[in-house]
């Protein structure tokens, strides 16, 4: 017994729904943000951005990546890395001597607070005969659901969460005037991916709270 070529396309444009819904969702989210309300200074459109990353290679990636979204934003931006190569601590005085020497009015610092894991579990599906099967009776039935009837176990995953802090400081008198926390699940997501939609997603929340 055939398949009829409409309830194919139906089940393969399900079956694609599902695919893309799964794979557009975004790996970083929004947990908290937080807006100074006694920062009464103009918006900050000169930055130097720290990455609080042991890994040279990843704070440079990182760096690069923010530096390239502010400056789409219109904002002037310098990573940290230019002014000190060490992945360790910055001391105060090179801190203060980095920001000097960049120009920057604020400094924007990143680091990773907590790495978790979760125990997801993706239930299964089933995808019975399309209509019209059966009307020639049991056997009818019988062979459609051979021919059309589609199952997949439930599966059992793990799933790890990253959890980052970000925050905006004035430089003059490193005050703070904007945070974020936020959440990262890597999923199948490339780093370089991950990194653009992260780098984003803190630029456009800062512009939209009229910090930058």
């Amino acid at each position: 017994m055939n398949i009829s070529a409409s309830s194919r396309t139906v089940r393969v444009g399900l079956c694609s729904l599902v695919l893309v819904l799964g794979a557009c969702a975004a790996p970083t989210v929004l947990n908290t943000q937080w807006s100074n309300p006694d920062f009464k200074g103009k918006p900050i459109r000169n930055i130097l951005v720290v990455a609080v990353v042991k890994d040279s290679a990843n704070r440079r990636t990182f760096e690069d990546a923010m530096v390239r979204q502010l400056a789409a934003k219109g904002v002037t931006a310098e990573p940290s890395y230019r002014y000190s190569a060490d992945p360790g601590v910055m001391e105060q005085a090179k801190m203060q001597q980095a920001v000097q020497q960049s120009g920057a009015t604020g400094v924007l610092l990143s680091r990773v607070v907590n790495v978790s894991q979760s125990v997801k579990v993706s239930p299964g599906m089933y995808m019975g005969p399309p209509v019209g099967y059966g009307f020639g009776g049991f056997y009818g039935y019988y062979g459609g659901m051979w021919a059309s009837s589609y199952y997949s176990a439930p599966t059992l995953y793990t799933e790890e969460n990253v959890t980052a802090d970000t925050r905006l400081f004035e430089a003059k008198d490193f005050f703070l005037v904007w945070s974020a926390s936020t959440t990262t699940t890597p999923g199948s997501v490339s780093a370089n991916a991950m990194i653009d939609q992260f780098t984003q997603l803190i630029v456009n929340s800062m512009r939209t709270d009229g910090m930058i």
